[in-house]
């Protein structure tokens, strides 16, 4: 992956992201933290990584669109600098994965993000029986595999899916 430009994250983020090596950090006004990770995924065509926020603090930030906006930069710098994929997984924690999934999904179309990428979710069933897991991928629409890229997201969910018991 190539290197992310904070200082140019920074110009637009309402929140001032730094970062720890790799990963990226931000703290809001109510003093909660959030880190975001870029992990590479194994495929033998697309260049893909996860892409990981985590509320370090656990701290409920009821309705801060900073957050969304603070994302947002970030996720367009990545995109600025590697002509990638990202892939998205709710966190499992506490059982509110279908409330992040449905959150992150708001914030997505909020922020008008619409015409500059392909946003598709997935509700695969979870480790556990009887639980989901909702996954998300990102792809710039002029991406030169765009549409590929999607048929493989929703293959490869499909496939996930039917294997779980």
């Amino acid at each position: 992956m190539n290197k992310l430009e904070i200082a140019f994250i920074n110009v637009f983020s309402p929140y001032k992201v730094w970062n720890k090596g790799e990963i990226l950090f931000f703290e809001t006004d109510n003093g909660c933290r959030y880190s975001i990770d870029f992990e590479v995924v194994e495929h033998p065509v697309f260049n893909a990584y996860w892409f990981s926020l985590t509320n370090l603090d656990q701290i409920a930030s009821h309705h801060d669109i900073k957050i969304m906006q603070t994302v947002f930069c970030v996720i367009d710098e990545f995109f600025r600098s590697n002509p990638d994929i990202l892939l998205y997984m709710c966190s499992t924690a506490g059982e509110q994965q279908a409330q992040r999934a449905r959150l992150f999904s708001y914030w997505f179309n909020k922020a008008g993000q619409q015409e500059r990428y392909y946003f598709k979710t997935a509700e695969i069933k979870g480790e556990e029986p009887g639980t989901k897991e909702y996954v998300a991928i990102i792809v710039p629409r002029n991406h030169p595999q765009a549409e590929d890229v999607v048929a493989w997201f929703d293959h490869d969910t499909q496939m996930f899916d039917s294997m779980k018991p």
